[in-house]
């Protein structure tokens, strides 16, 4: 068994945990604003992977209304972007009962601008491949990233990062998974080695000894992998003298911010790694975090890790990621009205929402899936309104803060593009009139590593270029990434239905 293919879940896919249950890995990913969240991925190779449930697929189980991006300038001039949301989660399996377990915080932003709130919480299922999810049982802990650790002797462990940072603390404390009820005092085990942020831990036991791995320095150019070790699970934990033993910081290298890691071992023994990291060409970095596999090997005391490395052979590959049914990769922004978004195979019906992409607070009337291909193309036909201020088109989409689209304006017959990056302060717009008696409009968006082309095709087969990004203007230290829909919004009260046909991306 072996990884041809990096990145093994490309485009938005942070914060990789991998469980293996029997012959297949399981793999779970960050969400943050969108719905549904947390996504399970299914392998028996490595290599092919299939997307196949979310852990949060039922709008009951918890909002994400509060979980807008905060801009934060930092000493360099550049801004980071955080949205809040589901964070890290990790997927683990207790052999005992059978269960599987994941475990995930939703940092809400307080509409007051106090500090964040963690809400940290625990979901299981009988049977993982059933996409049947139990409601959150929550637990008291304030920080996130929370991992689940089992000992020899059953008793369950939750680990995390305590906040707030940027020096948090790595904390440990016995638990009850059924109730969330702490069944032990809370002990700090680790602050790291120095590097700012220590978070996303995880616990293994290997040879009598356990094993502490946690990340730090951020996440980004200076993301890290460190490890320490204890003969008790409480500590004292040792720091490996060759700590990091994972990053890509002070490099040139292509695949950069490697960190957030979660190590395993295959059926034949064999480690692995599942981290995350970014292809950084320059400045241009637009895919945003993405989950990498990594080899290892544990002959001696400590984990060894290799270097992150990526392959072409995507560019060979008719579908990256798989699904196993139809409709599990749609994406919703936060705690959308899913009764105004009702699809049909390719077919969208989308009822105008009266807010748009450029705020918050409100529901967006907006589907999408996530850029999985670094070069590709997306399409959509769209039935033009003949009433109402109605603006309906396809957008390039991370968060509120920066998007790029283009879409028919009805109230000034005309088709627009823009592209907002408020982090860089890019607002950029153009639009060219159409015919007043056209009847479908198709759109277009051209992708590469470099840009975006926006074109629409008032007329068959006779494609018009209004708008082109270079990728750069949308590449942000953030924690999301792109994702690709259609959207309806109104300035009145206009309520019929906008018809998107032939939705069609490259995934």
């Amino acid at each position: 068994m072996a990884s041809a293919i990096n990145p093994i879940i490309p485009g938005f896919a942070p914060d990789p945990s991998v469980q293996r249950i029997g012959d297949t890995f399981f793999l779970v990913n960050s969400t943050f604003h969108l719905f549904p969240g947390l996504p399970i991925y299914a392998s028996k190779d490595l290599v092919n992977w299939t997307l196949i449930g979310n852990a949060i697929n039922r709008q009951s189980q918890l909002s994400l209304r509060l979980s807008d991006t905060k801009l934060h300038p930092q000493e360099d001039g550049t801004v980071m972007l955080a949205t809040g949301g589901l964070f890290a989660p990790t997927i683990r399996h207790d052999t005992r009962s059978g269960k599987t377990y994941i475990i995930n915080t939703n940092v809400v932003h307080p509409e007051d601008n106090g500090e964040d709130i963690p809400q940290n919480f625990i979901v299981e299922t009988d049977d993982i491949w059933s996409d049947n999810w139990s409601d959150p049982v929550y637990f008291e802990f304030l920080g996130i990233d929370p991992s689940i650790f089992w000992d020899d002797d059953g008793k369950a462990y939750i680990c995390g990062s305590r906040g707030p940072g940027p020096m948090t603390t790595i904390s440990l404390f016995e638990a009850d998974l059924s109730t969330g009820e702490k069944l032990s005092e809370e002990k700090t085990v680790w602050k790291g080695t120095g590097g700012i942020y220590p978070e996303g831990p995880h616990i293994y036991k290997k040879d009598g000894l356990y094993y502490l791995l946690i990340s730090e320095g951020g996440t980004f150019k200076e993301h890290m992998i460190t490890i320490a070790r204890s003969e008790s699970i409480w500590g004292p934990y040792e720091g490996h003298e060759k700590n990091p033993i994972l990053t890509a910081s002070g490099t040139d290298n292509y695949v950069h911010c490697t960190g957030h890691c979660d190590i395993f071992q295959d059926s034949d023994g064999r480690w692995w790694g599942a981290c995350l990291a970014m292809r950084m060409r320059g400045s241009r970095f637009h895919m945003g975090r993405e989950s990498f596999l990594v080899s290892g090997n544990w002959d001696g005391e400590w984990p060894i890790l290799d270097t992150v490395e990526v392959s072409s052979s995507h560019k060979f590959k008719t579908d990256v990621v798989k699904a196993t049914r139809s409709g599990l990769d749609w994406l919703y922004i936060r705690d959308a009205n899913l009764s105004d978004h009702k699809i049909e195979g390719s077919t969208i019906r989308l009822t105008p929402s009266k807010k748009d992409l450029a705020q918050w607070q409100e529901p967006v009337s907006f589907v999408g899936k996530r850029q999985r291909k670094l070069e590709g193309s997306a399409s959509v036909s769209v039935a033009v309104p003949k009433a109402g201020s109605v603006r309906a088109g396809l957008v390039n989409y991370k968060d509120e803060h920066r998007y790029a689209r283009i879409w028919y304006d009805n109230s000034s017959k005309s088709v627009c593009f823009e592209v907002v990056n408020n982090a860089k302060k890019i607002n950029r717009q153009d639009q060219e009139q159409v015919a007043d008696d056209i009847e479908e409009l198709r759109l277009l968006i051209e992708y590469t590593e470099e840009k975006l082309v926006f074109q629409y095709e008032e007329e068959q087969g006779v494609t018009k270029t209004l708008g082109i990004v270079d990728t750069e203007e949308l590449s942000n230290a953030d924690f999301v990434g792109p994702v690709i829909g259609v959207f309806a919004t109104s300035n009145d009260e206009s309520t019929q239905d906008i018809a998107f046909t032939k939705f069609e991306i490259d995934q």
